[in-house]
């Protein structure tokens, strides 16, 4: 027995420590150019693109090295990381749809002010698609995000954690690795009280996002599901909750309902069933 415990204590550990160096890698890899220029300009956010490529191409490396061989044995390295077909168009449209849903109210209060419509017309579509910035944050902050703190990270705490717990401790990662904006935060001239306390807000709401993603990839056992709404975040940012309560009642209406209606959907919209999903809530990894 106590050999057995102490089996699952090593596991836990190697796999707390794998994942704090996945994040340590991920964001380290943000910093190893030199450069005079800030984060939006194109050359950093070129480089910073190919950093996170390779780090992308590295982290997988932990998990199959990580991963107990018992588990391997009842699931494949893919299958593991969510790339599967089985559930495939669900987990792209439920988890989006359902998000949709938590949005209402901002999605709405946006289209009243016109900036959807503005969204809607081609030019602007196009040229949007053409910045780097549109790619950094719809396709590349997304895709190796996701992919370094969802698809690596979670099934490593998942061979040794019940999944609520494994969920709790990924999105611990995810959250304080958002921290180091605090650097560019003091080069644009912030003051390190408020650039430390702009960053804790930022940890924490990137901290409940990640339990969502996490949450996401757990039910659905797919990447993409969390790669979906991760990017669809980033495209309509986080909502202002106060313009719930200016202007007509509706807003607060459409807010709440919107609120609500995410709650009661959000256990029948990820049913691991309707994605053909019978890996990370089995037995074997509670």
């Amino acid at each position: 027995m106590e050999t057995a415990d102490q089996n699952t204590d090593m596991c836990c550990v190697s796999a707390i420590l794998l994942c704090l160096c996945l994040a340590v890698v991920f964001v380290a890899s943000l910093y190893v150019w030199r450069s005079p220029y800030d984060r939006e300009h194109p050359t950093i956010i070129k480089k910073r693109f190919f950093s996170v490529f390779i780090v992308c191409l590295v982290s997988p490396t932990s998990l199959y090295f990580g991963m107990n061989e018992k588990y391997l044995e009842k699931a494949t390295f893919l299958e593991l990381l969510g790339i599967r077909w089985p559930g495939l168009i669900q987990a792209i449209v439920m988890p989006l749809l359902l998000t949709m849903i938590l949005f209402l109210g901002p999605l709405c209060v946006e289209d009243y002010s016109g900036f959807r419509r503005l969204f809607s017309q081609s030019i602007y579509r196009i040229e949007n698609i053409k910045t780097l910035t549109w790619w950094r944050g719809q396709v590349v902050a997304p895709l190796s995000e996701e992919w370094t703190f969802r698809a690596c990270m979670l099934p490593l705490l998942l061979q040794c954690f019940a999944p609520l717990t494994a969920i709790f401790v990924c999105s611990l990662f995810f959250g304080i690795a958002h921290f180091h904006h605090i650097v560019c935060r003091l080069k644009d001239g912030v003051t390190l009280k408020s650039a430390f306390f702009m960053s804790c807000y930022h940890v924490g709401y990137t901290t409940v996002f990640g339990a969502y993603a996490a949450f996401l990839f757990v039910q659905t056992g797919h990447f993409v599901a969390p790669l979906t709404v991760h990017s669809f975040c980033n495209g309509v940012e986080l909502p202002d909750l106060t313009m719930a309560f200016k202007g007509p009642l509706r807003k607060f209406s459409l807010f709440f309902i919107g609120l609500v209606s995410f709650c009661l959907l959000l256990m029948p919209m990820t049913d691991p069933k309707l994605f053909h999903n019978d890996l990370f809530w089995h037995k074997q990894f509670v």
